[in-house]
């Protein structure tokens, strides 16, 4: 009990200095009873669309405070990804990236099943009749096509707020590769997923076969799947590591994933989000390199006022939910 208390006289002693210590302009540290954010919006609402999000293939709407559901909105086609889908998700997604007043992200698909994949009657054009005069130019054009596509993805893991992928029925094909791209992955019981793309004649080039190793960290898994286009079932991808937790149903898994971003936009952005940083340069860089990385980070954000707030919170006995950070 003595050392408890002892710690709790030299955290105090430590947030005093912090209050009392030159602090740069702007920057305001004041102890005093720690004031409680706006209530989160409730579920049982109807969702508002989100302001300068309107588009063909994808429906945006603000869920709670903090909070961004983005829906994959062709119902009529399974949510399959034709034109529109590939460039709206790259203008979506760079709009969140600077969104200062969102926190967390969750993508989920509309109707029956979570992505068909490629729209291959909308697509059949440009993949199976690329521009060119010669084989030369016809693969630079490719590339730069493949490259767009590759973008659309990418853009989501480049996202510095977390992205919850929400995945029922069927998530087939570049529905694999979108996922692979998302921060964390829940999956109602009847959801399956297929790389789908041997069986129309092609290797995967979005994301799939680079990321899906890296996640399940199995590759003998990986190869199977890529070389035989099986479905893999709810029950073998929570065994895999490909999502974190299966629920009986669609709805039961939407509540349960507002649920968990509802708890990370609680925290600070500051902290989240350069984990979310950090935890990507870590995946593709030695131990070395990334507490290199992490120090130079931290050099600069241990500075924010939020360590501040999250340990009088603590000190308090207060959830950080009550607590108001700036956005970000």
């Amino acid at each position: 009990m003595a050392a408890v208390t002892a710690a709790s006289r030299r955290l105090g002693d430590l947030l005093k200095w912090r209050l009392t210590a030159p602090t740069h302009r702007g920057l305001n540290l004041s102890l005093r009873p720690m004031g409680s954010s706006a209530p989160s919006e409730t579920r049982g609402a109807a969702p508002s669309e989100a302001p300068d999000h309107s588009y063909e293939s994808l429906r945006v709407t603000a869920a709670e405070r903090h909070i961004l559901h983005v829906e994959l909105n062709r119902l009529e086609k399974r949510n399959a990804m034709n034109r529109a889908f590939w460039r709206e998700m790259v203008e979506c997604f760079k709009k969140i990236a600077q969104d200062a007043d969102c926190r967390a992200v969750v993508i989920s698909g509309s109707g029956k099943m979570f992505s068909a994949g490629i729209d291959l009657v909308d697509m059949a054009s440009d993949l199976l009749q690329p521009q060119g005069e010669d084989a030369a130019r016809i693969s630079w054009h490719l590339r730069r096509l493949i490259a767009s596509y590759q973008e659309t993805f990418s853009v989501i893991e480049k996202c510095p707020k977390p992205v919850i992928a929400a995945i029922h029925g069927g998530c087939i094909g570049a529905g694999v590769d979108l996922i692979t791209a998302c921060d964390i992955r829940y999956c109602a019981q009847d959801a399956f997923f297929q790389v789908k793309e041997v069986d129309i004649g092609l290797a995967a080039d979005v994301g799939t076969l680079q990321r899906l190793p890296r996640v399940i960290g199995n590759q003998s898994l990986v190869n199977e799947l890529a070389f035989t286009a099986r479905k893999m079932m709810a029950d073998e991808a929570l065994g895999s590591g490909l999502v974190s937790r299966v629920f009986p149903e669609k709805e039961v898994m939407l509540d349960a994933a507002f649920a968990l971003a509802a708890e990370i936009s609680s925290k600070s952005p500051v902290a989240v989000q350069g984990t979310k940083i950090n935890l990507l340069y870590s995946r593709d860089h030695s131990v070395a390199d990334s507490l290199n990385y992490a120090a130079s980070w931290n050099m600069s954000m241990l500075q924010t006022e939020d360590i501040v707030k999250s340990a009088q919170a603590a000190m308090e006995k207060k959830e950080l939910k009550n607590i108001t950070f700036s956005n970000l």
